[in-house]
Protein backbone atom coordinates (compact mmCIF):
# COMPACT_ATOMS: atom_id res chain seq x y z
CA UNK A 1 0.00 0.00 0.00
CA UNK A 2 3.09 2.45 0.50
CA UNK A 3 4.57 2.16 -2.43
CA UNK A 4 0.60 2.61 -4.42
CA UNK A 5 0.62 5.87 -2.29
CA UNK A 6 4.10 6.61 -3.67
CA UNK A 7 3.39 6.28 -7.03
CA UNK A 8 -0.42 8.30 -6.59
CA UNK A 9 1.51 11.08 -5.23
CA UNK A 10 3.88 11.20 -7.85
CA UNK A 11 1.18 11.01 -10.37
CA UNK A 12 -0.66 14.15 -8.83
CA UNK A 13 2.53 16.39 -8.20
CA UNK A 14 3.10 15.45 -11.82
CA UNK A 15 -0.47 16.50 -12.70
CA UNK A 16 -0.41 19.80 -10.65
CA UNK A 17 2.71 21.04 -12.38
CA UNK A 18 1.44 20.37 -15.80
CA UNK A 19 -2.13 22.05 -15.00
CA UNK A 20 0.20 25.07 -13.04
CA UNK A 21 1.86 25.83 -16.25
CA UNK A 22 1.75 29.13 -17.91
CA UNK A 23 2.64 30.61 -21.73
CA UNK A 24 6.14 30.69 -22.33
CA UNK A 25 8.97 30.12 -20.30
CA UNK A 26 12.77 30.83 -20.51
CA UNK A 27 15.33 32.90 -18.70
CA UNK A 28 14.18 36.14 -19.63
CA UNK A 29 10.72 35.77 -18.55
CA UNK A 30 8.29 35.17 -15.22
CA UNK A 31 5.12 33.49 -15.49
CA UNK A 32 2.21 34.24 -13.14
CA UNK A 33 0.37 31.20 -12.91
CA UNK A 34 -3.80 31.57 -13.12
CA UNK A 35 -3.46 28.95 -9.73
CA UNK A 36 -2.62 32.40 -7.47
CA UNK A 37 -5.86 33.76 -8.59
CA UNK A 38 -9.58 33.71 -7.20
CA UNK A 39 -12.26 31.73 -8.68
CA UNK A 40 -14.72 34.89 -8.23
CA UNK A 41 -12.46 37.10 -9.79
CA UNK A 42 -11.12 34.70 -12.48
CA UNK A 43 -15.17 34.88 -13.83
CA UNK A 44 -14.59 38.08 -15.15
CA UNK A 45 -11.46 37.56 -16.99
CA UNK A 46 -12.64 33.90 -18.44
CA UNK A 47 -12.47 32.96 -22.27
CA UNK A 48 -16.06 32.72 -23.47
CA UNK A 49 -15.33 29.10 -23.80
CA UNK A 50 -14.92 29.34 -20.06
CA UNK A 51 -11.15 28.29 -20.34
CA UNK A 52 -8.41 30.13 -18.21
CA UNK A 53 -7.09 32.46 -20.47
CA UNK A 54 -2.83 32.60 -21.02
CA UNK A 55 -1.82 36.12 -22.06
CA UNK A 56 2.29 36.85 -22.80
CA UNK A 57 3.53 40.30 -22.63
CA UNK A 58 6.77 41.78 -23.85
CA UNK A 59 8.27 44.92 -22.59
CA UNK A 60 11.25 46.91 -24.00
CA UNK A 61 12.82 46.27 -20.68
CA UNK A 62 12.32 45.02 -17.84
CA UNK A 63 15.66 47.16 -15.97
CA UNK A 64 13.80 50.08 -15.25
CA UNK A 65 12.04 50.89 -12.19
CA UNK A 66 8.58 52.31 -14.81
CA UNK A 67 8.63 49.12 -16.68
CA UNK A 68 8.70 46.72 -13.64
CA UNK A 69 5.95 49.28 -12.29
CA UNK A 70 3.62 48.10 -15.43
CA UNK A 71 5.19 44.02 -14.94
CA UNK A 72 4.29 43.90 -11.04
CA UNK A 73 0.81 45.43 -12.15
CA UNK A 74 0.17 42.82 -14.43
CA UNK A 75 1.03 40.16 -12.25
CA UNK A 76 -1.33 41.69 -9.29
CA UNK A 77 -3.96 41.71 -12.42
CA UNK A 78 -3.32 37.97 -12.82
CA UNK A 79 -3.79 36.95 -9.97
CA UNK A 80 -6.72 38.76 -9.05
CA UNK A 81 -8.55 37.57 -12.33
CA UNK A 82 -7.40 33.69 -12.87
CA UNK A 83 -5.18 34.53 -15.63
CA UNK A 84 -1.90 32.63 -16.74
CA UNK A 85 0.22 35.58 -17.40
CA UNK A 86 4.00 35.78 -18.31
CA UNK A 87 6.24 38.57 -19.22
CA UNK A 88 9.22 38.80 -21.08
CA UNK A 89 12.51 41.26 -20.55
CA UNK A 90 12.92 42.48 -24.70
CA UNK A 91 16.24 44.10 -23.63
CA UNK A 92 16.21 46.87 -25.51
CA UNK A 93 15.91 44.23 -28.85
CA UNK A 94 13.39 44.69 -31.48
CA UNK A 95 14.78 41.36 -32.58
CA UNK A 96 14.74 39.59 -28.97
CA UNK A 97 10.72 40.84 -28.79
CA UNK A 98 10.36 39.48 -31.87
CA UNK A 99 11.19 36.00 -30.44
CA UNK A 100 9.47 36.32 -27.45
CA UNK A 101 6.60 36.90 -29.70
CA UNK A 102 7.05 33.97 -31.64
CA UNK A 103 7.24 31.52 -28.41
CA UNK A 104 4.06 32.84 -26.96
CA UNK A 105 2.56 31.86 -30.42
CA UNK A 106 4.18 28.28 -29.95
CA UNK A 107 3.15 28.68 -26.70
CA UNK A 108 -0.92 28.80 -27.84
CA UNK A 109 -1.33 32.26 -25.95
CA UNK A 110 -4.55 33.45 -26.19
CA UNK A 111 -3.54 37.48 -26.25
CA UNK A 112 -0.59 39.43 -26.61
CA UNK A 113 0.67 42.48 -24.67
CA UNK A 114 3.48 44.36 -26.72
CA UNK A 115 5.30 47.55 -25.17
CA UNK A 116 7.68 47.72 -27.68
CA UNK A 117 11.68 49.36 -28.17
CA UNK A 118 10.86 50.89 -31.41
CA UNK A 119 7.84 52.39 -33.19
CA UNK A 120 8.78 50.86 -37.05
CA UNK A 121 11.06 47.36 -35.84
CA UNK A 122 8.48 45.89 -33.85
CA UNK A 123 5.29 46.32 -36.28
CA UNK A 124 6.81 42.83 -37.26
CA UNK A 125 5.74 41.50 -33.76
CA UNK A 126 2.05 42.32 -34.90
CA UNK A 127 2.19 40.62 -38.00
CA UNK A 128 3.41 37.74 -36.42
CA UNK A 129 0.88 37.50 -34.04
CA UNK A 130 -1.71 38.67 -36.36
CA UNK A 131 -1.11 36.07 -38.97
CA UNK A 132 -1.62 33.73 -36.13
CA UNK A 133 -5.27 34.92 -35.02
CA UNK A 134 -3.60 36.23 -31.87
CA UNK A 135 -5.11 40.39 -30.58
CA UNK A 136 -1.89 42.52 -29.39
CA UNK A 137 -2.86 45.03 -27.72
CA UNK A 138 0.26 47.97 -27.44
CA UNK A 139 0.83 49.39 -23.97
CA UNK A 140 2.60 52.38 -23.28
CA UNK A 141 5.45 52.80 -25.55
CA UNK A 142 3.63 52.73 -30.08
CA UNK A 143 3.96 50.97 -32.86
CA UNK A 144 3.35 51.57 -36.63
CA UNK A 145 0.82 49.10 -37.39
CA UNK A 146 -2.34 49.23 -38.44
CA UNK A 147 -3.03 45.40 -37.37
CA UNK A 148 -2.48 46.38 -33.77
CA UNK A 149 -5.96 45.15 -32.22
CA UNK A 150 -5.84 48.40 -29.61
CA UNK A 151 -3.24 50.66 -27.48
CA UNK A 152 -3.39 51.97 -23.90
CA UNK A 153 -1.02 54.69 -22.96
CA UNK A 154 -0.49 58.23 -22.23
CA UNK A 155 0.39 60.86 -24.73
CA UNK A 156 3.75 61.38 -24.75
CA UNK A 157 3.58 64.78 -26.67
CA UNK A 158 1.55 66.55 -23.77
CA UNK A 159 4.57 65.42 -21.46
CA UNK A 160 7.10 66.93 -23.94
CA UNK A 161 5.32 69.69 -23.52
CA UNK A 162 4.64 69.96 -19.92
CA UNK A 163 7.91 69.54 -18.99
CA UNK A 164 9.32 72.36 -20.75
CA UNK A 165 6.51 74.54 -20.40
CA UNK A 166 7.16 73.78 -16.29
CA UNK A 167 10.92 74.35 -16.67
CA UNK A 168 10.01 77.97 -18.32
CA UNK A 169 8.04 79.00 -15.19
CA UNK A 170 10.67 77.67 -12.92
CA UNK A 171 13.45 79.47 -14.63
CA UNK A 172 10.91 82.74 -14.99
CA UNK A 173 12.96 83.96 -18.05
CA UNK A 174 12.26 83.12 -21.54
CA UNK A 175 15.97 83.45 -22.65
CA UNK A 176 18.36 80.33 -21.10
CA UNK A 177 20.15 77.60 -22.51
CA UNK A 178 19.27 73.97 -22.18
CA UNK A 179 20.21 70.70 -22.74
CA UNK A 180 17.99 67.43 -23.81
CA UNK A 181 18.59 64.18 -22.75
CA UNK A 182 16.28 61.55 -24.78
CA UNK A 183 15.26 58.01 -24.79
CA UNK A 184 16.04 55.50 -27.14
CA UNK A 185 15.82 56.67 -30.83
CA UNK A 186 13.28 55.67 -32.83
CA UNK A 187 11.30 54.77 -29.31
CA UNK A 188 7.54 56.50 -29.76
CA UNK A 189 8.44 57.84 -26.31
CA UNK A 190 11.47 59.75 -27.61
CA UNK A 191 10.23 60.98 -30.64
CA UNK A 192 6.57 62.10 -29.11
CA UNK A 193 8.27 63.53 -26.07
CA UNK A 194 10.82 65.33 -28.11
CA UNK A 195 8.27 67.16 -30.38
CA UNK A 196 6.02 68.31 -27.35
CA UNK A 197 9.45 70.25 -25.98
CA UNK A 198 10.54 71.20 -29.49
CA UNK A 199 6.66 72.24 -30.32
CA UNK A 200 7.56 74.67 -26.94
CA UNK A 201 10.66 75.48 -28.09
CA UNK A 202 9.59 77.32 -31.74
CA UNK A 203 7.85 80.05 -29.07
CA UNK A 204 10.82 80.77 -27.45
CA UNK A 205 13.49 81.59 -29.66
CA UNK A 206 15.91 82.95 -26.96
CA UNK A 207 15.79 79.92 -25.24
CA UNK A 208 18.69 77.75 -26.81
CA UNK A 209 19.73 73.91 -27.25
CA UNK A 210 23.53 73.55 -26.42
CA UNK A 211 23.05 69.67 -27.20
CA UNK A 212 20.83 66.88 -26.97
CA UNK A 213 21.61 62.62 -27.49
CA UNK A 214 20.43 59.62 -26.40
CA UNK A 215 21.07 57.97 -22.65
CA UNK A 216 18.29 55.07 -23.38
CA UNK A 217 16.42 55.77 -20.38
CA UNK A 218 19.15 54.59 -18.28
CA UNK A 219 20.17 56.57 -15.00
CA UNK A 220 24.23 56.00 -15.46
CA UNK A 221 24.45 56.19 -19.39
CA UNK A 222 22.72 60.31 -18.74
CA UNK A 223 25.36 60.58 -15.69
CA UNK A 224 28.20 59.98 -18.20
CA UNK A 225 26.22 62.39 -21.06
CA UNK A 226 25.99 64.62 -18.59
CA UNK A 227 29.38 64.67 -17.30
CA UNK A 228 30.67 65.10 -21.05
CA UNK A 229 28.03 67.95 -21.42
CA UNK A 230 29.04 69.66 -18.09
CA UNK A 231 33.38 69.52 -19.55
CA UNK A 232 32.15 70.78 -23.20
CA UNK A 233 30.01 73.80 -22.13
CA UNK A 234 30.50 74.19 -17.94
CA UNK A 235 28.06 76.50 -16.63
CA UNK A 236 26.60 77.86 -20.02
CA UNK A 237 24.29 75.09 -19.15
CA UNK A 238 21.27 76.74 -17.05
CA UNK A 239 18.83 73.51 -17.03
CA UNK A 240 18.55 69.74 -18.13
CA UNK A 241 14.98 68.21 -19.82
CA UNK A 242 15.22 64.80 -19.54
CA UNK A 243 12.58 62.71 -21.18
CA UNK A 244 12.19 60.42 -18.59
CA UNK A 245 13.14 60.86 -14.36
CA UNK A 246 16.30 57.88 -14.95
CA UNK A 247 17.78 60.11 -16.81
CA UNK A 248 17.14 63.56 -14.70
CA UNK A 249 18.19 61.55 -12.07
CA UNK A 250 21.63 60.53 -13.66
CA UNK A 251 22.11 63.91 -15.11
CA UNK A 252 21.68 65.58 -11.37
CA UNK A 253 24.29 62.94 -9.73
CA UNK A 254 26.84 64.44 -12.58
CA UNK A 255 25.75 67.94 -11.76
CA UNK A 256 26.25 67.46 -7.91
CA UNK A 257 29.85 65.63 -8.28
CA UNK A 258 30.59 68.68 -9.88
CA UNK A 259 30.07 71.12 -7.24
CA UNK A 260 27.30 73.01 -9.54
CA UNK A 261 23.54 73.42 -9.23
CA UNK A 262 21.63 73.11 -12.61
CA UNK A 263 17.73 72.50 -12.26
CA UNK A 264 16.25 69.04 -13.98
CA UNK A 265 13.23 67.62 -14.27
CA UNK A 266 12.08 64.43 -16.02
CA UNK A 267 8.86 61.74 -16.70
CA UNK A 268 7.34 59.14 -14.88
CA UNK A 269 7.26 59.76 -11.20
CA UNK A 270 9.59 57.22 -9.98
CA UNK A 271 10.18 56.91 -6.39
CA UNK A 272 13.64 58.21 -6.80
CA UNK A 273 12.34 61.12 -8.44
CA UNK A 274 9.59 62.27 -5.94
CA UNK A 275 12.16 62.20 -3.63
CA UNK A 276 14.51 64.56 -5.51
CA UNK A 277 11.54 66.55 -5.66
CA UNK A 278 11.12 66.74 -1.97
CA UNK A 279 14.60 67.39 -1.46
CA UNK A 280 15.45 69.89 -4.09
CA UNK A 281 17.28 67.26 -6.53
CA UNK A 282 14.76 67.63 -9.00
CA UNK A 283 12.25 70.61 -10.00
CA UNK A 284 9.27 68.30 -11.32
CA UNK A 285 8.19 65.08 -12.96
CA UNK A 286 5.23 64.42 -15.14
CA UNK A 287 3.59 61.15 -13.57
CA UNK A 288 2.21 58.23 -16.13
CA UNK A 289 0.31 55.71 -14.72
CA UNK A 290 1.93 52.67 -15.16
CA UNK A 291 -0.57 50.08 -12.99
CA UNK A 292 -3.28 52.28 -14.77
CA UNK A 293 -1.89 51.11 -18.30
CA UNK A 294 -0.79 47.92 -17.72
CA UNK A 295 -4.44 46.97 -16.15
CA UNK A 296 -6.20 48.67 -19.13
CA UNK A 297 -4.33 46.83 -21.83
CA UNK A 298 -5.20 43.59 -19.99
CA UNK A 299 -8.42 44.21 -19.43
CA UNK A 300 -8.69 45.20 -23.39
CA UNK A 301 -7.10 41.88 -24.14
CA UNK A 302 -9.67 39.99 -22.47
CA UNK A 303 -12.27 41.71 -24.07
CA UNK A 304 -11.00 41.49 -27.53
CA UNK A 305 -10.23 37.46 -26.99
CA UNK A 306 -14.34 37.48 -25.93
CA UNK A 307 -15.04 39.01 -29.16
CA UNK A 308 -16.27 42.08 -27.36
CA UNK A 309 -15.54 45.99 -29.40
CA UNK A 310 -12.63 47.48 -28.33
CA UNK A 311 -11.55 51.39 -28.98
CA UNK A 312 -8.53 51.33 -31.06
CA UNK A 313 -6.83 53.62 -28.32
CA UNK A 314 -6.97 54.08 -24.71
CA UNK A 315 -5.52 57.55 -23.36
CA UNK A 316 -4.60 58.00 -19.52
CA UNK A 317 -3.71 61.76 -18.94
CA UNK A 318 0.01 62.30 -17.44
CA UNK A 319 -0.15 64.87 -13.76
CA UNK A 320 2.49 67.21 -12.96
CA UNK A 321 4.41 66.29 -9.94
CA UNK A 322 5.67 69.47 -8.07
CA UNK A 323 7.03 69.86 -4.43
CA UNK A 324 3.62 71.57 -3.42
CA UNK A 325 1.68 68.28 -4.24
CA UNK A 326 5.06 65.33 -4.40
CA UNK A 327 3.97 64.32 -0.83
CA UNK A 328 0.51 62.97 -2.86
CA UNK A 329 2.69 60.39 -4.86
CA UNK A 330 4.79 59.27 -2.06
CA UNK A 331 4.63 55.17 -2.03
CA UNK A 332 2.23 55.45 -4.97
CA UNK A 333 2.83 51.85 -5.70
Amino acid sequence: MKKVSKVLALLLAAAMVLLCSACGGGAASSTTSAAAGSAAAGSAAAGSSGKTLKIGATFYSLQNEFTMRMDNAGKKWAQENNVDYTSYDGNYDAATQLSQVETMIADGCDAIILNPQDADACAACVDAASNAGIPVIGVNTMVNSDKLTSYVGSQDVSAGEDIMNYMIKYMNSDSFNIVIIEGPMGQSAQLQRYEGITNVLKKYPNIKVLDYNTANWSRSESMTLMETWLTTYGDKIQAVVAENDEMALGARQAIEAAGMDIPCIGVDGIADAVTAIQNGGMIASDFQNAEGQMTGALDTAVKAVNGETVDKEYWIPFELITPDNAADYVNKY
